[in-house]
C-alpha cells in the first residue's frame, strides 16, 4: 500500500512540476532557466511580467475574445450534440446506422485537412472574416460530443420514453423534461471536453482574424512571441505569464468539476 502511495505521489509530482515551474517562471524578475530556478529567492519574485505582457497584448480583451469564442462553441456543441445524440439513440428512422457510422468516420479526418476549403467557404462565400461567427461556425457541431450524448441516452430505460409518448408528450418535450435532467453528467462532460479545444485553438482563429481586437489569447501570445517579446525586459517570464493566464481557466474547471463529471446516477428516474 505504501509503495502504491509513493508511486502515485511521484507520478503527481512529475505531472504537476511543469505547471509549478511555469508559475514560478512567470513571477521571476530575472530569468533563471537552470534547475535552481525552480526554487527562486523571494527578492526575485514580482508581478511585473504580467503587467508587461498586458501592456503588449491587452490580456483582458484577449481573454474576452477567448471566452466568446469558447462559449459560442460550447453552446453549439450542447444544443446540436444533445439533439443529434438523442435522435441517434432514441428515434427510429431509415439510415440511422449509416449516419452514425459517417459521424464516427468524421472523427478520423484531421481538421487541418479541411482548413483550406473551410477558409474559402467562410471568408469568400460567407464574408465572415474578422468576426466571432467566422471563428465559431466550423466548431458548432462536435462529433465526439454527439457520440458521448448518444451513449448516455442509450443507457436510459426505454420505459421512460414509452410512458411519456403514451401520455402524449412530444419528442422535444421528452428530451427536455425527461432525458436531459437524467444525463446532466454528460452535459458537464461535454462542456469540459469541448472547452479545451477552442480555448487553446490557434490555427483557425489565426487564419480568420487579422484585427488584434478580435484575436483570442492563444493567437495574441503567438503574435507577442514573434513581434514584441524581443524588446521585453524579461521575455521568458512574460511568455510564461501569458501561458499561466491561458491555462488557469481550464485547470480551475477541472479542479472544481473533476468529481461531478465522472459520476452519474441514471437509475434515479426509475421507481421499483
Amino acid at each position: 500500500m505504501k509503495v502504491k502511495f509513493v508511486a502515485l505521489l511521484l507520478g503527481a509530482f512529475v505531472f504537476l512540476f511543469p505547471f509549478y515551474y511555469m508559475l514560478i517562471g512567470s513571477l521571476q524578475a530575472e530569468p533563471d532557466p537552470s534547475v535552481s530556478g525552480a526554487f527562486p529567492k523571494p527578492g526575485n519574485l514580482t508581478l511585473h511580467n504580467y503587467t508587461e505582457i498586458n501592456k503588449s497584448i491587452h490580456l483582458g480583451r484577449s481573454l474576452i475574445n477567448s471566452g466568446i469564442f469558447t462559449g459560442g462553441v460550447i453552446l453549439g456543441t450542447l444544443v446540436f450534440g444533445v439533439l443529434a445524440g438523442y435522435a441517434l439513440a432514441r428515434l427510429q428512422f431509415r439510415g440511422r446506422g449509416l449516419v452514425f457510422n459517417l459521424m464516427l468516420l468524421i472523427q478520423v479526418v484531421p481538421f487541418q485537412l479541411l482548413t483550406i476549403p473551410l477558409y474559402v467557404l467562410i471568408v469568400r462565400s460567407y464574408g465572415l472574416a474578422d468576426s466571432y461567427s467566422g471563428m465559431i461556425l466550423p466548431f458548432l457541431i462536435n462529433s465526439t460530443a454527439v457520440f458521448v450524448f448518444r451513449q448516455y441516452f442509450l443507457q436510459l430505460p426505454a420505459e421512460l420514453f414509452d410512458a411519456a409518448r403514451i401520455d402524449g408528450a412530444s419528442e422535444l418535450s421528452i428530451l427536455w423534461r425527461i432525458a436531459v435532467p437524467l444525463v446532466r453528467p454528460a452535459l458537464l462532460t461535454g462542456v469540459l471536453l469541448t472547452f479545451i479545444g477552442p480555448w487553446n485553438e490557434f490555427l483557425w482563429p489565426f487564419l480568420i482574424t487579422k484585427q488584434q481586437d478580435l484575436q483570442p489569447l492563444a493567437v495574441s501570445l503567438s503574435n507577442y512571441l514573434t513581434t514584441v517579446s524581443a524588446r521585453a525586459a524579461n521575455p521568458f517570464g512574460a511568455v510564461l505569464a501569458g501561458a499561466c493566464v491561458l491555462a488557469a481557466p481550464a485547470v480551475t474547471l477541472f479542479i472544481i468539476f473533476q468529481r461531478r463529471f465522472i459520476s452519474t446516477n441514471l437509475s434515479s428516474g426509475v421507481k421499483g
